[in-house]
């Protein structure tokens, strides 16, 4: 690394040394503007090493970020891309985001919801990786639909349909792909103020004007306490807020997976579901719930989003919206080739179902994968049958496992040893409610 005011391998005279910005973390000081500046896309365009930058997120793992110093490491990430400008639209626009659970498929009817209420919802996804679900994995079980649009078939399709869900382009902050990919190997993912700035520098580039986040708590969820959950929720919101984005966060829980099924088609069919106005009670209380705080923040707070799952408008924007993207809305969807039942050993009651090892059988069933280049299984995954709360009777299927390579029953079957209590009739079963918190600017 060269030192300051020295030419280094780049041929460009670089203002800081590497070393002297991670001395500065690790011994607890702010780091200045334009140190951060100058650290973040010179990470970004090659010039600070793996190593040094993996020092550095571990200092700021250990000693954190104050809110100014994180956003403008936010405000950084952005300027090394682009950033969308949807302005022009004749409605307002609002986003949501998932920190990510087990049975996730809220965005699947909550975008085109929101969009027969009359806001644009321009919702950038991802694919699953480890027990936690892909959106983009998801849709694509449904023949024909394309993920890869434009940002010119994005704003005409936001413009005309109201709706998009699509993967992110490369040109949406570059440094979080490189520093989330170090950060996954370095043990720095924990990081609050790096896990708040990949998220939100992602979504301030969008240039969506609202923004609610679902930030899950449990044990099927990335932040295991509530008060871990408080924390991360706290500084995105103040992140979006610094940035103009008018930002509110829902603390969900993630203990028991969410709905009945957790896997690719599985879930698109336990969607269709709820925008045909029934579907498990769990999943339409949150979809409204996130969509009456998108509508809110977006301009539009005497909008009915139950109304409009139950007079088939939403239904009708989710046909637009997969049609749009070359999806085949009435093609069947894909079935896995082989199941597997799991039964209650006793009568009684349904305690505990755990979201975790429900994610790792579906995973383990081929509807997720260990690394980004690994296909996915479209029918595979787990459904069940009873929830927390629910009277059992013995030899009663409380699961379903899906696959199509049925040497994969076995791992799926492990990772579901000690998932399921079931206690005697009359036990009182403590129900952990589904809405625990919100968060919201001062």
């Amino acid at each position: 690394m060269s030192a300051p005011g020295t030419t280094g391998t780049t041929g460009t005279t670089e203002p800081f040394d590497a070393v002297d910005v991670i001395v500065a973390k690790r011994d607890g000081h702010r780091l200045s503007d334009a140190q951060v500046d100058w650290v973040v896309d010179a990470y970004t365009r090659g010039v600070v090493a793996d190593e040094q930058m993996s020092a550095l997120a571990m200092a700021i793992l250990l000693n954190g970020m104050g809110r100014d110093e994180v956003a403008r490491w936010t405000a950084a990430m952005i300027a090394t891309g682009e950033r969308l400008d949807f302005s022009g639209l004749s409605r307002p626009t609002a986003d949501k985001h998932s920190t990510g659970g087990v049975g996730d498929k809220i965005t699947l009817p909550l975008a085109p919801l929101v969009a027969a209420c009359g806001v644009a919802v321009p919702q950038l996804s991802g694919r699953g990786l480890g027990h936690t679900g892909g959106t983009l994995d998801k849709l694509e079980s449904i023949p024909g639909w394309r993920a890869a649009l434009s940002n010119e078939e994005m704003t005409a399709q936001l413009e005309g349909v109201g709706a998009v869900i699509c993967q992110a382009g490369s040109g949406l902050a570059p440094a979080d792909r490189k520093l989330y990919a170090l950060r996954d190997v370095t043990g720095t993912v924990e990081a609050i103020p790096l896990i708040a700035s990949s998220i939100m520098s992602k979504k301030i580039a969008e240039g969506t004007g609202a923004l609610v986040l679902d930030v899950k708590v449990g044990t099927g969820a990335f932040m295991k306490s509530l008060e871990q959950a408080r924390e991360l929720a706290r500084a995105m919101v103040d992140l979006g807020t610094d940035a103009g984005v008018r930002t509110v966060a829902l603390l969900t829980d993630m203990s028991t997976p969410l709905g009945l099924t957790a896997g690719n088609a599985l879930e698109v069919r336990e969607s269709l579901e709820v925008l045909a106005g029934g579907g498990p009670a769990d999943v339409v209380e949150l979809t409204v719930a996130l969509a009456r705080e998108m509508l809110a923040a977006a301009g539009r707070p005497d909008e009915d989003p139950a109304a409009a799952l139950a007079d088939g408008r939403a239904m009708d924007a989710w046909r637009a919206m997969i049609g749009a993207q070359g999806g085949d809305v009435d093609a069947p969807l894909p079935v896995a080739r082989e199941t597997q039942t799991v039964v209650a050993e006793a009568d009684g009651v349904l305690a505990r179902l755990d979201a975790y090892a429900v994610g790792l059988a579906a995973w383990r069933l081929g509807a997720g994968r260990a690394r980004k280049e690994d296909p996915v299984q479209a029918g595979a995954g787990v459904e069940w049958h009873a929830r927390p709360g629910d009277a059992v009777r013995a030899g009663q299927p409380l699961l379903t496992l899906h696959t199509d390579t049925p040497e994969r029953f076995g791992r799926a079957q492990e990772a579901l040893e000690g998932a399921v209590e079931v206690v005697p009739a009359g036990t009182p079963v403590a129900l952990t409610p589904l809405l625990l918190d919100r968060v919201a600017a001062p």
